[in-house]
């Protein structure tokens, strides 16, 4: 499964969101013996010419920085792999999925998403959505994905109006989505939820066709609802469900020294769906 990690000026999170979709895909290739996800090398030269990586530096990259080349690049020793995306970027061709990844997306002017929906590689993200091809928004990207129309409702000022920083419990929905293929309905997962305009909004009507139509994906646990989220809603699907945005942060529950590795299942799920399909 080779993915694509849209990064925009001013994001942030782009590089552990790459850094999830490497050990998915080694996971996947790899197994342990238990299915676990396997350690990643960090032998790869960067290359500190690349914009990706000026951006980067002015951001503050997370621990995934170490495991990735720069645009274009992915494992040290595979090829193809999932690569970063710029967002001036509108080749797609030769991947698999595409990760909206969270971050400040052009410092959040105007509105937290308002202005990167309108990045050129979101064109090409559409494109690959309506044609069936996975999709995942994380935090920002989720709000990337909702001013896109490409997913329902809105993401608020949080109810308190402050950031949010901690680890929290997610309820699995029933949503139809290839992403959810790892997970049961039902099943309690741990991630980060760190965010502060992530309320989840919609008209009465259009929250009661997102319910009627089981587009939920994930809730906040109960009394674990950070942001006053309508019906405790983490993220929601498209009515097709190949398109899928939360606001929690998965790709930081991916590996074990972080106390979580819930957030794998995520990234593998599109593959698992298409492997379960041709058995």
């Amino acid at each position: 499964m080779i993915w694509g990690v849209l990064q925009f000026p001013g994001s942030c999170d782009e590089r552990d969101a790459l850094n999830a979709c490497l050990i998915a895909e080694r996971s996947l290739n790899s197994r342990d013996g238990t299915g676990g996800a396997l350690s990643s090398t960090r032998n790869v030269v960067e290359d500190p010419t690349d914009p990706v990586f000026e951006s980067s530096e002015q951001s503050g990259v997370g621990h995934g920085a170490d495991d990735v080349s720069g645009r274009g690049g992915g494992l040290s020793d595979s090829a193809p792999s999932s690569r970063l995306v710029w967002h001036e970027e509108t080749d797609l061709s030769g991947l698999d999925g595409i990760v909206v990844p969270g971050g400040f997306s052009y410092g959040d002017y105007l509105r937290a998403g308002a202005i990167a929906r309108f990045s050129p590689a979101m064109t090409s993200v559409a494109r690959f959505a309506a044609d069936g091809g996975p999709v995942l928004g994380i935090c920002n990207g989720f709000q990337v994905l909702c001013e896109s129309g490409l997913l329902p409702g809105a993401l608020l000022t949080n109810e308190r109006t402050r950031f949010i920083c901690r680890q929290g419990d997610l309820v699995v929905g029933e949503a139809d989505s290839p992403f959810l293929a790892g997970y049961e309905a039902g099943q309690t997962i741990s991630v980060p939820f760190k965010h502060q305009s992530g309320r989840f909004f919609a008209p009465p009507e259009l929250l009661e066709q997102i319910e009627a139509d089981n587009q939920v994906a994930f809730r906040y646990a109960s009394g674990q609802n950070p942001n006053g989220s309508l019906n405790d809603i983490a993220g929601v699907t498209n009515e097709a469900g190949n398109v899928l945005g939360l606001m929690p942060h998965p790709e930081h529950a991916v590996e074990a020294f972080s106390g979580s590795t819930d957030g794998l299942a995520l990234f593998q799920g599109p593959a698992l769906a298409t492997a379960g399909a041709g058995a």
